[in-house]
């Protein structure tokens, strides 16, 4: 990325980045950890059942996503294959100076910082039933043959429409449509109705639910 992100604080104590090229933020001022955990952890990982489970997300950005949902397998035991994709990896400098780790035990501390530090195209042990895998690309281009089919759940986290339309097409949710599995959980907080209308024509069931705090809605769809 062009311009280096800017830490900020927000309402809830925890970190989230602004990109000024893009005039957006990683996660949501009223609440980074709020709103991850409202929406990917509540809306999508707790509302599946399995008991293995795989994990698709579109932005691996901060790694916020992926620890919430490293903590939640310790909790409950669940195994889960998480792979994620991200054009632009954060600078050492940067994931450093980011608190999420702070409120945590040190064993869990050591386990976000291991999210970042492990290689790149290949599957990575974090711990015994959390495995990461991190593609290095451009989603707009990506081969979805490097995504394993019947993906159990779909994190879309991508920058809003408005800021990076081209994340945001006809074209993107076929193909995650595709690489779904019966049942796969979509979630994203976003909740426009164009949004809605091509998840609805790439063959998913749409539903909104109430947004994290500082939003009204955001989508969840089931395929």
């Amino acid at each position: 990325m062009s311009v280096k992100p800017v830490i900020e604080l927000t309402a809830d104590g925890s970190h989230t980045l602004f990109i000024p090229g893009l005039n957006e933020h990683y996660h949501s001022v009223n609440g980074a950890i709020q709103e991850s955990t409202h929406v990917f952890i509540e809306a999508g990982l707790k509302h599946c059942r399995k008991d293995t489970i795989h994990i698709f997300e579109v932005g691996f950005g901060t790694g916020l996503n992926a620890f919430l949902t490293l903590l939640e397998s310790r909790r409950t035991g669940r195994i889960i294959h998480y792979t994620s994709i991200e054009a632009y990896p954060l600078s050492d400098n940067i994931i450093k100076d980011l608190n999420y780790p702070d409120k945590y035990l040190s064993i869990e501390q050591d386990m976000y910082y291991r999210l970042h530090s492990v290689d790149w195209e290949k599957e990575s042990e974090i711990t015994d039933n959390f495995f990461l895998t991190k593609i290095k690309a451009d989603f707009t281009s990506l081969d979805f043959s490097k995504i394993k089919e019947n993906v159990d759940i779909i994190y879309f986290d991508a920058f809003a429409p408005d800021k990076q339309s081209d994340m945001w097409t006809q074209e993107i949710f076929d193909k995650l449509y595709a690489i779904s599995g019966d049942g796969c959980i979509l979630v994203t907080y976003c909740a426009k109705g164009i949004v809605r209308r091509m998840m609805q024509q790439a063959g998913f069931t749409t539903e909104r639910l109430p947004g994290p705090p500082g939003k009204r809605e955001m989508l969840r769809a089931i395929k």
